[in-house]
């Protein structure tokens, strides 16, 4: 996700937009420059976003997205809702091997079942220093895009398991207890956008005082007080400083990171945002592990 866009002055006088009706121009420029866009210009844009972002009702977006489309601006599989800005690469091309390294993970997280990811893939792989699709076929692509999640170094995994432990359900009470840090809103808010790219960015303006900011602190102090029931750790607390609470959601939001239903690789759940993780019933269906079913089931200590 980036905080802004760039947009060059020829914007106005190409070929292309210089022909788009004012809808279509300003679709074009909330593309290049809205908070869900990447820095790889692939990413996943429900109609819902356009329609709150520029006050459009769902019948105008899908007609400026149809425009874009018909004039190869940009296309966006209405399946996965995934959207293309065709030329974004050529314009915006990654300054150095980290922004390189971050575009091509964004590229590889696009799900399979997106209807122009085979052209994309073979139109900018080289570029993001990614092995281009050599066959029609996408089926024959998909494992070279989606490397098995197994082959992540077990230990990396096994430490992400041992910290995803629970004692009990997490309460959806929000009642202060003493000696319990106060969230650190921005750190996890961070933490998600990092290991989670591809997912709904945050207002944060908006997040830490409606029902997710105060689901989010339920979730913060369950960790700072919960304690392991079993094994080695049993009778410890899960995190006993701020600074183990927030490595602890690092470790949770990079196993989010490895369901391919709740990362949204697989296409089958587009639903996913931070909200949804910090929620008591999916906060505790993701650390039961009902969503990594292709891995070993979390074990509860």
């Amino acid at each position: 996700m980036r905080d802004y866009g760039k947009v060059y002055g020829t914007f106005w006088s190409s070929q292309t937009t210089h022909t788009l009706s004012d809808d279509g121009k300003l679709l074009a420029l909330y593309l290049m420059t809205c908070s869900h866009a990447t820095i790889a210009g692939v990413f996943r844009l429900p109609d819902g976003y356009v329609a709150e972002d520029i006050g459009w009702d769902q019948s105008r977006v899908q007609e400026g997205f149809a425009e874009l489309l018909a004039k190869g601006f940009a296309n966006r599989c209405e399946t996965t809702k995934w959207v293309w800005v065709v030329k974004h690469l050529e314009w915006n091309k990654p300054e150095n091997p980290n922004q390189r390294k971050s575009a091509a993970k964004i590229a590889q997280s696009v799900p399979a079942e997106c209807g122009w990811k085979l052209d994309f893939m073979r139109a900018c792989a080289e570029s993001l220093g990614l092995e281009a699709p050599e066959s029609g076929n996408r089926s024959e692509t998909v494992g070279e895009l989606f490397p098995n999640q197994e082959q992540k170094q077990e230990q990396d995994i096994e430490e992400a398991k041992a910290s995803l432990s629970a004692s009990s359900q997490p309460p959806d009470a929000d009642e202060p207890d003493d000696g319990v840090p106060p969230c650190p809103f921005d750190c996890l808010i961070d933490s998600y956008e990092t290991a989670l790219p591809v997912l709904p960015t945050v207002r944060r303006s908006l997040f830490a005082n409606g029902a997710n900011g105060k689901a989010m602190r339920a979730r913060w102090r369950w960790v700072m007080t919960a304690k392991h029931e079993r094994g080695e750790r049993k009778g410890e607390r899960l995190a006993t400083t701020a600074e183990e609470g927030r490595a602890w959601f690092k470790r949770y939001f990079d196993y989010v990171a490895d369901s391919d239903f709740l990362s949204g690789k697989n296409g089958k759940f587009q639903s996913c945002d931070l909200g949804w993780l910090v929620k008591a019933e999916n906060f505790e269906k993701v650390l039961s592990g009902k969503y990594h079913h292709e891995q070993r089931e979390v074990a509860h200590a």
